[in-house]
């Protein structure tokens, strides 16, 4: 127990801890009951009026907490609080279950030969690095790695990243579960959803291993941000819920492809609903002052989002899989919506960068947002780095070439060429000439040494790269892909959707994608 203590001044306690507030005016009293305050013991007269308002709003503290009642008071002498902090939670209790996604149909043809969390991405990382990264930078030591669709990329990125060095670390691990088949009826099918994807291997939850574990978050494997697991399990515990999602404010232009959800003033979800779209999406406009926007802000951002990830008490989520909705196959469309109904279901706000990047668009747009200056979201920070599979790559070469606004990762080659406002990728080449604007171009995954190229070019063969005074711009190049010389990627008509596999590339939502080892002949133009 600790004591505060505050003399005539202004005090005021939001759900136990110190904090600011408007308020609404009340009644006039001359004294606190020893109940006051939420729940802790105060001893005090006021010679003033209080006030009291109940409102959810954001901890200075805790960022992301969600916490009710205000009570502001001028008070005439000294006095003393008592508090109890909550007892942190364990990390070894909690265990993390990333899910690695169905086809990845949205992100076509990136996941055309791997799975949406082996995509990569900032030039050097793949997307699962990034949820990966936030459980160990959270403390979490478990974790399970669900697969299914092109699996084996991914599978190799995790061993080779995430083996710890082969050093026994405790408890923890981290696991791989690919589809499997096993059998009796429901064993023959493969995952039907992300909730079957859970249901399927809920017996290793109840393993000796995992007799500690208390919570499971349930993240995805597509999301670019930073966050700590565990004030975010935290939140959970102390609020005594059953589930609780991550949420964020959300405008009218990306609110269908959320599941959005109504809450109360203490942050319980009153109703969740999965995508909706017309005049049902607009049934779903709260007032977003509650998260602590302002008024302008929460008239662009109507909408409380789902984030897609999850804290389920350990018991609960085995309950809710196997016995109360045994045939439910999704989390967001199914699990959550019916759970909200008889469970105590809490909404966790995020306020820091978050990015669902399940589309060619978002994808494009969040990794060109990396070569802003201050980004959004930064992988430079080397108190929660994000990290990823060692190569051994020598640094990047540059010979008289002018770079602006970019990011180069290293193991490069570039001669006499532009990179403006772009992603340049592992082992990438550019020759003389060549010019990439607004352009993520992934790299390769080995090298040609430069006798190879010679004698390539000599029998009218493309080599790894973009070839000289070529123009690339609003496109992706995917790995290990050869681009000639003289070759001009603009789309310059803006057309929107284009199918050309056997010319090697695709056009989705205007963004042109160069498929993974896919040539473009000399002087092409796309």
């Amino acid at each position: 127990m600790a004591a505060n203590c505050v003399s005539r001044s202004c005090y005021s306690v939001s759900g136990g801890r110190e904090g600011h507030g408007r308020a609404a005016q009340g009644t006039s009293t001359s004294s606190l009951s020893r109940s006051a305050f939420c729940g802790e013991k105060v001893s005090a007269s006021l010679k003033a009026q209080a006030w009291v308002a109940p409102r959810l709003r954001r901890s200075a503290s805790m960022p992301g907490r969600l916490q009710v009642s205000s009570v502001l008071a001028d008070l005439d002498q000294t006095i003393n609080v008592d508090t109890e902090e909550n007892a942190r939670v364990e990390p070894r209790t909690v265990l993390s279950i990333i899910l690695g996604g169905g086809a990845g149909t949205r992100l076509y043809p990136l996941t055309k030969r791997r799975a949406k969390p082996a995509v990569p991405i900032g030039g050097a990382y793949r997307l699962i690095d990034v949820p990966m990264s936030n459980c160990i930078n959270s403390g979490i030591k478990k974790v399970f790695i669900l697969t299914q669709f092109n699996s084996t990329s991914l599978n190799r990125h995790l061993a080779r990243t995430y083996n710890f060095g082969k050093i026994n670390f405790g408890d923890g691990f981290v696991e791989v579960l690919a589809a499997t088949q096993t059998p009796g009826d429901k064993g023959t099918e493969w995952f039907q959803g992300t909730a079957d994807a859970v249901r399927q291997y809920l017996w290793l939850f109840e393993d000796a291993k995992n007799k500690v574990v208390e919570d499971v978050v349930i993240l995805s494997g597509d999301h670019l941000y930073r966050m700590d697991y565990m004030d975010f399990v935290q939140k959970h515990r102390d609020s005594g819920a059953d589930i609780t999602i991550s949420c964020v404010p959300m405008d009218d232009s990306r609110a269908s492809d959320y599941g959005l959800m109504k809450i109360d003033d203490e942050g319980r979800v009153l109703y969740f609903n999965e995508k909706p779209k017309g005049a049902e999406l607009k049934t779903m406009q709260v007032d977003t002052t509650v998260l602590g926007l302002s008024a302008e802000e929460a008239k662009k951002m109507p909408y409380i989002a789902s984030m897609g990830i999850y804290v389920f008490k350990k018991d609960v989520l085995l309950k809710l899989l196997r016995w109360r909705y045994p045939t439910a196959n999704d989390f967001g469309s199914e699990i959550i919506p019916a759970a909200a109904k008889e469970f105590n279901v809490q909404a966790y706000l995020f306020n820091d960068y978050w990015e669902d990047i399940g589309t060619i668009k978002s994808f494009f747009d969040a990794n060109l947002a990396l070569t802003a200056q201050p980004p959004q979201f930064s992988f430079y920070d080397a108190t929660k780095p994000i990290f990823t599979s060692p190569r051994y790559l020598p640094p990047t070469k540059i010979e008289q070439c002018q770079v602006k606004d970019s990011i180069i990762s290293h193991g490069c080659f570039l001669r006499s060429c532009s990179v403006e406002h772009s992603i340049v990728g592992i082992r990438s080449r550019l020759e003389s000439g060549a010019v990439l604007k607004d352009a993520m171009m992934m790299g390769a995954d080995y090298y040609e040494t430069e006798e190879e190229i010679a004698q390539m070019l000599k029998e009218g063969k493309i080599p790894l790269g973009v070839g000289a005074n070529s123009r690339i711009s609003n496109c992706i190049i995917d790995k290990n892909a050869r681009i000639g010389k003289n070759v001009v990627i603009a789309n310059t008509d803006n057309v929107q959707e284009a199918l050309r596999p056997e010319e090697g590339f695709y056009i989705k939502t205007g963004v042109t994608v160069v498929e993974k080892n896919a040539t473009i002949k000399d002087g092409t133009v796309i």
